[in-house]
């Protein structure tokens, strides 16, 4: 359950939780044309915080909305500083981040004529999305009944709120079948991702990872790729087969949600030795270092905030407009 806070950021200001409203004819509730993002910010080793990657996240945010067709009223910079202002204002150290942009009431059909694109940006507490010790053990995943949609349907570039319905029902899927995470093919059969991650197999200590086909581009992902090349390792963007992966040394799912999440089972086969693998165990904590601020290489990547948490007297903020 996500923990309610103080305020959300709409349309340019920050509103008090409970007012962050939309109108029920909002026509990205009916028809899911909305592009989101999901970023995470830290607290650093030397007791700061800072969103990692941020401007590269709102840099694919406006991506998405090019792609879909729509305009926000607001600037990379804008956003980014959104953010920051609501991480702040929620008095957050770390947590989550999602910014989205959709477009308003007017117009109803398919055709959304000249509705109005709005913008919020919502944040709240969220720790190791598949569990903690998901992120020391391992997951058991299954491959899914749904495939990864083919590139011309759904724009696989965009992170589109419509998109994740098929993501939505193979994890729903996984779940009732007792697993903890589900794998989507494409529809020519190769590994595509998970329901909200990309992943990697590891096979004689070089990394394998599909290649920009039928997934989204993650920023994880390329984080991810980045720090295995610094490290010395092989990375290859190769579509793979799913008994590839039954083979693998090691396999993991990465994500900002996920962060470096270790797969131990693939459909009732273990993965390995069953555990997180020396590779990926050395990707982890490389991830982990960087996010934290303990490796000074990558300080580009951490965008630092200062944390205001309003006293409890204070003013509540202003109501949204309807």
């Amino acid at each position: 359950m996500v923990e309610k806070l103080r305020s959300i950021w709409m349309d340019g200001k920050l509103v008090d939780w409970d007012d962050a409203k939309i109108h029920v004819l909002t026509h990205s509730f009916h028809y899911g044309l909305a592009a989101f993002e999901g970023i995470r910010s830290y607290e650093t080793a030397d007791g700061r915080s800072a969103v990692f990657r941020l401007t590269d996240h709102v840099r694919r945010l406006f991506d998405s909305c090019q792609i879909l067709g729509i305009t926000p009223t607001y600037a990379v910079e804008d956003i980014t500083q959104a953010c920051k202002q609501t991480l702040a204002a929620n008095g957050l150290n770390e947590g989550y981040i999602r910014p989205l942009a959709y477009l308003g009431d007017g117009s109803m059909g398919v055709y959304p004529a000249e509705n109005p694109v709005r913008l919020l940006v919502a944040t709240w507490k969220w720790g190791a999305y598949l569990g903690e010790d998901a992120l020391k053990k391992g997951i058991r995943v299954k491959v899914s009944s749904y495939n990864r949609p083919q590139p011309n349907s759904v724009m696989t570039r965009a992170k589109v709120t419509g998109n994740y319905v098929t993501g939505v029902l193979a994890k729903k899927e996984a779940k009732s079948l007792g697993y903890d995470e589900a794998l989507l093919l494409d529809v020519d059969g190769f590994v595509a991702e998970g329901s909200g991650e990309n992943i990697f197999i590891v096979r004689k200590g070089k990394l394998k990872t599909t290649p920009l086909t039928s997934i989204l581009p993650g920023i994880t992902r390329d984080t991810v790729m980045v720090l295995a090349r610094d490290l010395g390792l092989t990375v290859d963007e190769q579509r793979f087969t799913r008994d590839e992966l039954y083979v693998a040394d090691e396999a993991f799912f990465c994500g900002t949600a996920a962060e470096i999440t270790p797969i131990r089972e693939v459909d009732g086969r273990t993965i390995g030795r069953g555990s997180i693998g020396p590779v990926t165990q050395k990707i982890q904590t490389a991830f982990f270092n960087v996010v934290r601020g303990r490796d000074p290489k990558y300080r580009d990547w951490l965008d630092f905030y200062e944390v205001t948490a309003p006293p409890k007297d204070a003013k509540r903020p202003a109501k949204a407009h309807t």
